[in-house]
């Protein structure tokens, strides 16, 4: 399988409902991340409590995709994150905007450059994620 269909398969996933989410990432995975909270580093055993924490706080939680581009073993995604809760399970909300970088390894997703920031819900910024480029 290619590195961008695994990494495509990642975010057509639910990571409030995949049980098996955490086997899409290589043993010796990393996630580099900047948010407006800092900088968070995290290895398979952080992104596993991170997904559990996901499991825990929303019914859904999944991508809209904007791009996906690869190169070799190197795919960069730019996303927005919707999510529902148990409070308001009909009504689906954008989370945040993301782009992310990703090199896959024995076909599986290895190492992580993210960065993300808050959500802008005007017209022009989300229609701006909702142009598909794969």
């Amino acid at each position: 399988m290619s590195s961008k269909k695994i990494v495509k398969a990642f975010y057509d996933s639910n990571l409030a409902t995949d049980e098996n989410i955490i086997d899409m990432f290589h043993d010796d995975s990393i996630l580099n991340w900047n948010s407006s909270q800092g900088f968070t580093a995290l290895n398979k055993d952080g992104i596993s409590e991170m997904l559990k924490g996901i499991k825990e706080s929303y019914l859904s939680f999944s991508y809209r995709l904007s791009h996906l581009l690869e190169d070799d073993n190197t795919v960069t995604a730019r996303y927005t994150i919707y999510y529902t809760t148990i409070e308001r399970p009909l009504k689906e909300e954008p989370l945040a905007h993301f782009i992310s970088i990703w090199e896959v390894k024995d076909g599986k997703i290895y190492k992580g450059f993210e960065i993300s920031q808050k959500l802008d819900e005007s017209v022009e910024n989300l229609t701006s994620f909702s142009e598909i480029k794969m």
